[in-house]
């Protein structure tokens, strides 16, 4: 059986997705239901009390591959802030919004660039604007 795991967003980070969601129509992002349900779900609290393990906006994580180890490095980003660097995600891509809220330790369904999925754990939050006192960013 397959549970979802608990998830805990700021109160910055839910107000600025809702403002987010609330530009788009459904036509234009296709995940728009599924980012509105994850926010629903959430546990919204300030983001002083965000625990320090917790993939918020803007926060760095490092992924493991499962099972062969390979690991690799992104940060959520808002659209505004994607690039073609290969290092972030947008929120609004369908991976994105599911990191949001997830803790170290966690795993996810991921697609593999050629099709399929692939398993990933999330090993460690690098930078948490939140666990750096950034709470405007």
């Amino acid at each position: 059986m397959h549970t979802t795991p608990n998830i805990v967003i700021s109160s910055l980070d839910a107000l600025r997705l809702e403002n987010l969601l609330a530009t788009l129509r459904g036509s234009d992002f296709p995940g728009k239901d599924d980012l509105e349900a994850e926010l629903a779900r959430a546990d919204v609290v300030e983001p002083e009390e965000i625990p320090p393990t917790v993939v918020t906006m803007n926060s760095t994580v490092r992924f493991k591959v499962l099972p062969d180890a390979q690991e690799f490095e992104l940060t959520l980003v808002y659209p505004r802030d994607l690039d073609d660097s290969g290092r972030k995600i947008s929120i609004l891509a369908p991976v994105g919004s599911a990191l949001l809220g997830l803790s170290h330790g966690d795993e996810i369904e991921w697609p593999k660039p050629n099709g399929g999925m692939m398993r990933v754990r999330i090993e460690e939050i690098i930078y948490q604007p939140e666990r750096a006192g950034e709470y405007h960013r």
